[in-house]
């Protein structure tokens, strides 16, 4: 399981401009079952992800492909988690 921070770089500005092709990205990430959450950095610092990818070199290659990071427009920060305990509710994430 990975955390993923996508922080905004000094090309921020063109962010509206890739928005809806960046919706649509983490939409096929959903679809395919490598994201588990998504969500913004408050105050406007980027975004976060909670993926399930089936390694770090594939969701590596996932994360190339966001318009936000062909652009430049964010940085990437994977951290890798092993998942210890969790809430009844989020058994299947230590699964």
């Amino acid at each position: 399981m990975f955390v993923v921070f996508l922080r905004f770089t000094e090309h921020k500005a063109k962010a509206p401009a890739f928005m809806a092709a960046h919706n649509a990205w983490l939409a096929e990430g959903f679809a395919a079952g490598d994201f588990l959450l998504s969500g913004g950095l408050a105050p406007g610092l980027g975004g976060a992800l909670l993926a399930q990818a089936a390694s770090r070199p594939a969701l590596e290659a996932r994360l190339a492909t966001d318009p936000f990071v062909a652009e430049g427009i964010v940085t990437v920060d994977i951290h890798e988690i092993a998942p210890g305990r969790t809430d009844p509710r989020l058994a299947f994430l230590a699964a």
